[in-house]
């Protein structure tokens, strides 16, 4: 079985982010997981921004992807997390699903103190992604090369796509623009 990933909210929300994760799961580079309380939370943020329709079209997309990716039987575990109290259900859900790894831009939420005793380690999206790079640089290149063949409205090349991530993955994107 693939290396089990919970994503917390912030790191699924921005579309082509989230595509380029989902994309690089689809391929097998790791297994993504998220819980109940995540998806609603990303529902709720983005019908503020797409409207209610599109955010539930997005998130009922991701829950039939990966069926097997929302985290259950959790909620018991929220309040004996030490972790920040906002983000205590992802901790909750990541060790529930037997997470190695937390993806988050909230890292300064998820202190080694909390995380140590369960073996989960919480990393920014940037580090993440440049890993995935590291172990499955092929992939990467051809979900790129992929995703800018698909979108249309508008329509992205490569470089646009890299662009567009520049601000929240700095270095991934300095490491993937040399395959291009």
């Amino acid at each position: 079985m693939a290396f089990p990933v919970f994503f917390d909210t912030c790191s699924i929300y921005g579309s082509v982010l989230t595509d380029l994760i989902l994309r690089l799961a689809e391929g097998g580079a790791f297994r993504p997981l998220w819980s109940q309380h995540v998806l609603q939370e990303l529902e709720e943020n983005l019908a503020e921004r797409i409207g209610q329709d599109a955010a539930a079209r997005r998130v009922g997309f991701m829950r039939r992807a990966f069926p097997d990716a929302e985290v259950t039987g959790y909620e018991l575990l929220i309040d004996t997390m030490a972790n920040d109290p906002k983000d205590r259900h992802v901790l909750a859900a990541a060790v529930c699903g037997n997470a190695a790894v937390i993806v988050t831009f909230n890292l300064d939420d998820f202190p080694d103190s909390a995380l140590s005793s369960f073996d989960i380690i919480a990393i920014h999206p940037d580090e993440f992604l440049l890993d995935q790079f590291d172990l499955y640089r092929s992939l990467v290149v051809e979900v790129f090369e992929d995703l800018a063949d698909t979108y249309e409205r508008p329509p992205m090349t490569v470089e646009q796509l890299l662009s567009s991530l520049e601000l929240i993955t700095p270095q991934f994107v300095a490491a993937v623009r040399g395959e291009f």
